[in-house]
């Protein structure tokens, strides 16, 4: 009897560890790849929003019981819907603080990496370099007549970006040096600004190195280009870091996302790709007020 009892105790013993193993390996399981689940709404920067959604649809193809939802509408319309909790990411190419009615204290910066932008022309317009002097008194509108700064006798047209818009803010800050633009040609999709640049006769305006595509023309800035490797130096000045804001730290589908977009996948191949740039590659950094520092 005392035979029979002992065997029964120890297989109640092992069933029990096998219980609490498989309970691990359980969790462990739920946080894989293929077994995170939720929906994600990502709103913000269109400056970002290629490589968000090819990083989403990546991630979908992954995690199928996942669903990213991925909005435009610029980066001041982000980091709103992400302080009021309408949407899980807000993507800014502008820190919180430098957003008027934001509480950045309540929100958790995630910096993905790089973008560069760049003054864009209609294709027809020969001039291939500006001052940053030049580029103020045309967006100011003071000077309206490409002929002023050595182009044809045409008229200017200027594409704007709503003031919700982190690319103009960026562009504001670090070219115009806090000028206001006058009025113009307002739009707030980058793959619009692309198109109306292209098919308006005299157009200028800016937009993520993301968007050239070879139909419509970058300008030099004081005789330095808009290319990875002199902003990556410091020698150029119009770029941003690329924010996904979230309220507070984040959990579940939304922290396995952001989790993949600093991924070596997205770092290294779907970053470059794109025309974006790793944080990881910078040789300087550059904080809230502008200030630059080396690495």
């Amino acid at each position: 009897m005392r035979n029979k009892m002992a065997l029964l105790t120890i297989a109640a013993l092992c069933l029990s560890a096998l219980v609490i193993l498989a309970g691990c390996g359980g969790q462990g399981a739920q946080q894989g790849a293929g077994n995170v689940s939720g929906n994600i709404t990502a709103v913000g920067s269109t400056a970002v929003q290629p490589l968000m959604e090819q990083a989403a649809t990546e991630f979908m193809a992954t995690n199928p019981n996942v669903k990213i939802v991925v909005q435009g509408g610029g980066s001041g319309t982000g980091l709103t819907q992400v302080a009021q909790g309408a949407a899980d990411i807000g993507n800014s190419d502008i820190f919180a603080a430098e957003k008027s009615g934001i509480d950045a204290s309540q929100l958790t910066d995630h910096q993905i990496c790089v973008v560069g932008m760049a003054c864009v022309v209609n294709p027809a317009i020969t001039v291939n370099n500006l001052s940053k002097q030049q580029v103020i008194d045309i967006f100011t509108g003071k000077t309206t007549n490409w002929r002023s700064v050595g182009g044809p006798d045409q008229r200017i047209v200027l594409v704007n970006r709503p003031k919700a818009s982190g690319t103009r803010a960026t562009f504001k800050k670090y070219v115009l040096g806090g000028a206001e633009e006058a009025a113009g040609i307002e739009e707030d999709s980058s793959g619009t600004v692309r198109k109306i640049v292209k098919e308006t006769p005299g157009a200028i305006g800016y937009l993520a190195l993301a968007y050239l595509d070879g139909s419509i023309k970058e300008i030099s800035l004081d005789g330095v280009a808009p290319t990875k490797e002199n902003i990556i130096e410091g020698k150029y000045p119009l770029w941003a870091y690329m924010h996904s804001y979230t309220k507070g730290t984040p959990s579940g589908a939304t922290e396995a996302f952001l989790q993949y977009m600093l991924s070596d996948n997205v770092q290294k191949n779907i970053i470059p790709e794109l025309g974006y740039i790793p944080e990881t590659e910078m040789k300087i950094v550059r904080d809230i007020n502008g200030n630059i520092r080396n690495k």
